[in-house]
């Protein structure tokens, strides 16, 4: 059995940039050990696979260690392949997901996807915490799937250098860091060293977290944000009362096929 499989940089307009992920469209659900395998294999920050259902999709992500419940790079990478391989012409695609129905359009800004917004909670921090940050001494320390730290400016998240290590013993997903930037509304990093992705490029679910709270700092529903990793990438943001709308772009990298044989 050959598998097809795709390889996009997501939250980008030029290649090498933005966030790799692989996107594996299935006629019918492999088991979940064979995923992971092909997860792990591939070595990305994520891996989408896709089966029809319906008028739309069922839509999983796998990191090299685990499914994840959100994922915006690689739900952005899926809509791509679907819009640009495999033949797919309505105006939006409806994703079933474990954070429920996800809708992606492509428009003329680029692929716009709803994903559900997710209100952070100032919180004490957390020992791991700080002492994964060394000596920066954080503004704000905030949860809600992932740790979100506030700090001065976009100089400090820039420079950061985090003891990872401290982090893996964290029972969040993640940590992310972020400040109110320099020539856009907001700058982030993130990491995820228990998922086996120490730091993620461009991570869309983190701006499920980070727009809204912007917004409200911000006063102003339309953002501009920009992760500011080695390979960055710009993501246009809409808070729209529980909903937050993300927008970004992608380019092909490679198409192929996996060599899968069922024992």
């Amino acid at each position: 059995m050959k598998l097809p499989i795709y390889q996009v940089d997501a939250f980008a307009n030029t290649l090498f940039s933005g966030n790799p992920a692989a996107v594996v469209p299935l006629e019918s659900w492999l088991e979940d050990g064979v995923l992971q395998s092909i997860a792990l294999e591939n070595n990305l920050s994520e891996t989408a696979f896709i089966v029809k259902a319906g008028i739309g999709y069922e839509l999983r992500w796998f990191t090299p260690k685990d499914e994840v419940d959100l994922c915006g790079h690689a739900t952005l990478a899926t809509a791509h392949v679907l819009y640009e391989h495999l033949g797919y012409e309505d105006s939006s695609v409806s994703f079933q997901t474990r954070s429920g129905t996800l809708e992606v359009s492509k428009t003329a800004q680029g692929y716009s996807m709803d994903f559900p917004a997710s209100v952070l909670e100032e919180i004490p921090a957390p020992l791991a915490l700080v002492g994964g940050l060394k000596n920066v001494e954080p503004k704000q320390v905030l949860a809600a799937f992932d740790y979100v730290v506030l700090l001065e400016n976009e100089e400090q998240v820039r420079e950061l250098e985090p003891d990872l290590s401290a982090w893996r013993k964290l029972d969040r997903r993640g940590v992310v860091i972020t400040a109110k930037g320099d020539k856009v509304d907001f700058v982030s990093r993130c990491f995820f060293p228990k998922l086996n992705v120490d730091e993620d490029p461009v991570t869309g679910s983190a701006h499920c977290e980070l727009a809204p709270y912007w917004a409200k700092r911000l006063d102003k529903a339309h953002l501009c944000a920009t992760q500011i990793s080695q390979r960055s990438g710009t993501i246009l943001c809409e808070v729209k009362n529980e909903r937050v709308v993300l927008i970004g772009s992608a380019v092909d990298y490679m198409q192929g096929e996996i060599n899968y044989k069922t024992v």
